[in-house]
């Protein structure tokens, strides 16, 4: 124990006592720990650890896909779920539904998301509230009205009632009804996140759909369950053929399913960047202990000969290489708690749940720590071991300012620089592709104008506007009030068809024709001012006058990708599609009289995105927004101005229409922001930035080190250059050998990163969306790493150029 303090004392001496190479080693750690463990702080927060509830692997919903493994809409009406919670393989059966409210009473409407779920969720939970209690079954027993309780979701409670807990025990009106609220949700477990929680009245009609959720009984596999749970759908099916897709496979998704689908490649892929950049960092630890190591051979030799070990010397220099590593890992994280929230920023909406705790959790600190150890005996061991066997004899016969460095040493050095030189070029190129690709969707053709346009979300409250005739009259008089603002130039009615990700993806039928399996299109419901609002051009045709909206007509406007692949000789016009889908299921769909028939093409419109930023423009169908009106529409909004401080007018517009009538907004409402929050988009951003600050970090830390190796080689061989400038050699002479020995290395270095860049392309593309390295990054990555390797040189061996001879041969 003593002789370890010992060791420890000196090691804080000679790291004192050398403060350049101490911050540098430090730093060089710092940057690669830090950045490690923000990237694993947020992949433990959101896949490994996102879960607050009870047995979560059990908890999952129940997707029905198709061949491609996308999913299906469907919905089990009230006694199909009653049937499915005699499954012996589920514990629970959990039925839901959701919808937009008001809080009623103030100057304007309060939007409220509402989730209604059977009295059982909690105990699927099996988390405690904040405050107050959860519904139970008790309050909603099946058939009867549920009690009118509530539960705040945590997040709301805050917002609104600025986290005062008495409120519980206490109402609240939403559209009139009033509520008592009984608990609040605990911090991070906002589960679906609502605002408010509410018991469901499961209907018995056979119309009614709801979303389902289910935990499996203990001990059960997902694969016993699909095919108990495959013969239950089968059955419900045949009951409500038209709430099922034809074809299908049943699969149990639990919780993370979703999770790392959507963010999860993303996440692994920065993970891996990280642990490029911390294997860059130690590289520059290695590159610096050896030439501290090689520094300190008469220190060394002195030892030796008064008789330390071999074993005593490497001991020492791996009490000073952990020092590092533990001071590096202690910075690393202060930068990680700094930089976190820099990430978390940047996350694509969604990606992510609302349970998800982002901190630098415990499991975190002790993957730090055990990073920090391994790192310090793996950067510090071939140093050490290489300074551990000095020549005694021929060190203690030279002066202590001759350098002695054996050709295994120097190896040593090349090839750390060259595994740097690599690493950092590999980290360059994916960053420039991934960047290349952002910047091209940046740049896609979206065929529309976005700009300045807000979609505003009317939702439709139980029991109001109950006829057609009811509901066409409320939403034209909506669109029109607000078309009435000075600063709005055009509104025009969107229920479902607000690109880039709109449309309802169904098969139809083409008169005359054999409908193929797999014949689907992008169905979308709006009006004729929708496509001057979203300055789409019309190409062909006509589209439909007011009187034929008023009156539900049975035409139908397609879009240019429709036109080519079913009718590609152009005589589409004229044409009729069915659509199977559309029918009439009062009061949450009300259609046209004869929708479910043949609707006649009047008009072609030129394509807009319509199934996101980077796939192919999908066939697509237009029709009335009035043959086909759910409780729910958009009414998309262009200004003169940013749209965003014209919306308190366009919800007083919307009052004086109905004075209970709130405006839902995803996001903030503005087509730019729902552009710039789509996943993909996101996640290329995301990707770009980050890549592009690693890269920076690892191109300065390359530089670092190859000047530090430089420096070294330069100091060692001084009484060479002295020598030979005595003997008439040039200063350019001498430049040519400084830059010709690193050289190699970096040469070695650019080819090997040119190498692993191709190999790993296709990986690249997997794993990074709309990325290529193409030849010009490839060629760019490299004439940037070689300019930044010439400047490293440059100082180092401009200092080996000026030796003087005459101090340079006195070494001797």
């Amino acid at each position: 124990m003593t002789t370890f303090l010992q060791d420890i004392r000196y090691a804080f001496r000679q790291l004192r006592a050398h403060p350049g190479f101490t911050l540098t080693a430090i730093l060089s750690l710092a940057l690669g720990i830090g950045a490690t463990v923000s990237v694993f702080s947020i992949i433990y927060s959101v896949l490994m650890h996102p879960w607050r509830y009870d047995h979560p692997e059990r908890i999952a919903n129940i997707a029905l896909l198709d061949k491609s493994g996308n999913g299906q809409g469907y919905g089990l009406n009230g006694p199909q779920t009653r049937e499915l919670a005699k499954a012996h393989s589920l514990e629970y059966v959990v039925a839901f539904n959701g919808w937009n409210l008001t809080i009623t009473g103030s100057d304007v409407p309060e939007d409220v998301q509402a989730m209604y779920f059977t009295g059982n969720l909690f105990q699927i939970l099996g988390v405690q509230p904040l405050a107050g209690r959860f519904f139970l079954p008790s309050d909603d027993p099946d058939g009867q009205d549920p009690q009118p309780v509530i539960v705040l979701g945590y997040r709301f409670w805050n917002r609104h009632y600025n986290g005062d807990r008495s409120i519980v025990g206490k109402t609240i009106q939403l559209v009139h009804k009033t509520y008592t609220v009984i608990g609040i949700m605990p911090p991070h477990a906002d589960f679906m996140g609502p605002d408010v929680y509410l018991p469901l009245k499961l209907s018995s009609s056979v119309t009614e759909g709801y979303g389902t959720l289910i935990k499996l009984k203990a001990g059960v596999t997902q694969a016993a369950a699909e095919a108990e749970l495959q013969t239950y759908f089968q059955q419900f099916a045949k009951q409500t053929p038209d709430h099922f897709p034809k074809q299908y496979k049943l699969q149990i998704q639990n919780l993370n399913y979703w999770i790392s689908h959507r963010i999860g490649k993303t996440l692994y892929v920065l993970f891996g960047a990280v642990g490029l950049l911390l294997a860059i960092g130690c590289g520059n630890v290695s590159i610096l202990l050896l030439a501290r190591g090689t520094a300190r051979q008469h220190e060394f030799a002195v030892r030796s000969a008064v008789g330390a070990s071999s074993s005593r010397i490497v001991r020492q220099l791996l009490t000073e290489s952990l020092i590092l590593a533990l001071t590096g890992a202690g910075l690393g994280v202060v930068l990680a708690y700094q930089s976190l929230n820099l990430i978390i920023t940047r996350l694509p909406q969604d990606a992510f749940p609302n349970e998800a705790d982002f901190h630098v959790h415990l499991p975190v600190l002790l993957f730090s720590v055990g990073l920090a150890l391994i790192t310090g005996i793996l950067f510090g061991l071939f140093p050490a071991l290489q300074s551990s066997r000095p020549e005694i004899s021929q060190v203690m016969q030279s002066s202590t300012r001759k350098l002695a460095g054996s050709v295994r040493g120097r190896h040593f050095h090349s090839a750390l620089i060259a595994g740097q030189i690599a690493l950092t070029l590999l980290l360059l190129t994916t960053a420039g592709a991934a960047i290349s690709g952002f910047v091209r969707m940046m740049r896609v053709n979206l065929g529309y104008n976005p700009h300045n346009t807000m979609s505003v979300g009317i939702p439709v409250h139980e029991n109001t506007f109950t006829t057609w005739a009811e509901r066409v009259n409320y939403f034209t008089q909506l669109r029109d009030k607000i078309a009435t603002l000075p600063d709005v130039i055009s509104t025009g009615i969107s229920t479902n068809a607000t690109p880039p990700d709109s449309g309802w993806n169904q098969a139809f039928e083409l008169q005359g024709k054999t409908a193929s399996e797999d014949q689907k299109a992008s169905i979308n419901f709006v009006d004729s001012r929708y496509f001057s609002t979203l300055q789409i051009p019309l190409k062909r045709g006509r589209l439909w006058d007011e009187p034929e909206l008023e009156h539900g007509a049975l035409m139908a406007v397609v879009n240019e990708s429709f036109a080519r692949h079913y009718f590609p000789n152009g005589d589409v016009l004229g044409r009729s599609v069915k659509i199977p889908a559309i029918k009439n299921e009062p009061p949450n769909r009300l259609t046209a009289p004869g929708a479910d028939g043949w609707l006649q093409i009047i008009g072609v419109t030129a394509d807009t995105l319509d199934d996101g930023l980077d796939k192919p423009v999908k066939p697509a169908i237009y029709l009335p927004y009035t043959v086909n009106m759910w409780m729910w529409t958009q009414i998309l909004v262009r200004s003169r101005v940013d749209p965003r401080t014209i919306l308190h007018s366009v919800k007083q517009q919307i009052l004086t229409v109905n004075p209970d009538q709130q405006a839902t907004l995803w996001d903030d409402g503005v087509l730019e922001s729902w552009i710039k929050n789509q996943q993909v988009f996101a996640r290329g951003r995301l990707i770009s930035v980050l890549f592009g600050a690693f890269s920076v970090l690892a191109l300065i830390l390359a530089a670092v080190g190859l000047y530090s190796v430089v420096s070294y080689s330069v100091v060692q061989r001084t009484n060479e250059f002295g020598i030979r400038m005595a003997l008439g050699a040039q200063r350019w002479h001498v430049l040519k050998i400084v830059f010709a020995s690193a050289g190699v290395s970096v040469g070695l270095g650019v080819l090997a990163g040119l190498a692993l860049s191709f190999g790993l392309t296709r990986v690249m593309a997997r794993w990074i969306e709309n990325a290529s390295a193409s030849p010009l990054i490839l060629l760019g990555v490299s004439l940037l790493l070689l300019a930044v390797a010439a400047l490293a040189c440059l100082l180092p061996a401009r200092r080996a150029s000026a030796v003087d001879p005459m101090t340079a041969l006195r070494c001797e």
